[in-house]
């Protein structure tokens, strides 16, 4: 399992990931998480321009057995959204760390970043699920 967790994320125990790229934040679901949810049909995802709160939801996405919460990994404005998931939303199931990601934050708060889990606790978490 831990073979499939990229080193350079951070991580939710909502099995949401984020990248940091400068001063933005690349935000998607794991593969655990997509995986766990099956065939993805839908995601809707914010506003450019709004805001998210770390451990809020931010989204939702549906697939063929389920509809989850999206939670935000942390606090910020959503700069960019990936619209290709509008009509391709099973790119999350292909590619959930790179085509299949999900927003762009501009964080407000850096500190958070201290309080995602890095790739081990992440791997540790799903051991101990």
């Amino acid at each position: 399992m831990a073979g499939n967790i990229p080193q350079n994320l951070k991580y939710t125990k909502e099995h949401e990931w984020a990248r940091i790229e400068g001063n933005r934040v690349v935000v998607g679901v794991t593969q655990h998480a997509q995986e766990a949810l099956g065939d993805v049909v839908y995601v809707e995802l914010p506003k450019v321009g709004s805001t998210v709160s770390a451990g809020k939801q931010f989204g939702v996405i549906e697939s063929t057995k389920a509809v989850s919460d999206l939670f935000a990994p942390l606090s910020g404005k959503v700069v960019k959204v990936n619209e290709a998931l509008t009509n391709n939303p099973q790119t999350v199931n292909s590619d959930p760390y790179g085509a299949g990601w999900i927003i762009e934050l501009e964080p407000s708060d850096s500190k958070e970043l201290a309080g995602l889990m890095d790739a081990t606790a992440y791997g540790n978490l799903l051991k101990n699920a």
